[in-house]
């Protein structure tokens, strides 16, 4: 019998080479901050959109939870509920 491929267990061309070092490692907030030039300039007004929709998703959120008197935060009549929890599930 001949042994497959998957039994002779030897490296592949890729796992015979270090890994190479990420351009990140231990960078400071400034150099960070720098690398953001490197952004293509069409993404700009694409992350201008998003943040925006972000922004607005969690304003509404917060305006609908405080000015709502509609809405139910919390239990309420837990009095009228049964005792044993089991039963309804």
């Amino acid at each position: 019998m001949y042994a497959t491929r998957a039994l002779r267990m030897m490296p592949t061309r890729r796992m015979m080479f270090p890994v190479p070092k990420e351009d990140q490692t231990a960078h400071t907030i400034s150099q960070r901050l720098r690398k953001l030039r490197q952004i293509p300039a069409e993404l700009i007004p694409l992350g201008v959109v998003v943040g925006f929709a972000v922004f607005a998703a969690g304003y509404s959120s917060f305006r609908k939870f405080a000015v709502d008197k509609n809405l139910r935060l919390s239990r309420q009549n837990r009095k009228d509920e049964p005792a044993t929890h089991g039963e309804g599930h």
